[in-house]
């Protein structure tokens, strides 16, 4: 399976982004204790290897390549949901 449908796949995956949502809305309430980006990059890594190991690739990738590619397709969706949440912030302070 090439890299681009894999990465095509996980960037339409439910379960990965809400996870992602989820992440990101435990990385706003934590971020007076903790620095922002610490439970972030966490979070990226460990959603990449949970689902791979927890639900299973498919037969034609292997786990390796599914972790990797989901790096990548995490840093993605979450560059869209960190923009969304600055938009949703400028617009609603006014």
């Amino acid at each position: 399976m090439p890299y681009l449908d894999i990465y095509l796949a996980q960037l339409t995956d439910p379960f990965r982004i809400g996870m992602l949502i989820a992440l990101v809305l435990t990385a706003a309430n934590t971020a007076q204790a903790l620095n922002r980006w610490i439970p972030i990059a966490l979070g990226i890594v460990f959603v990449a290897v949970l689902i791979p190991f927890s639900i299973g690739a498919s037969a034609t990738v292997d786990t390796t390549t599914a972790v990797l590619v989901g790096l990548v397709s995490n840093a993605t969706i979450l560059a869209v949901l960190l923009a969304a949440k600055a938009l949703y912030s400028r617009l609603a302070r006014g």
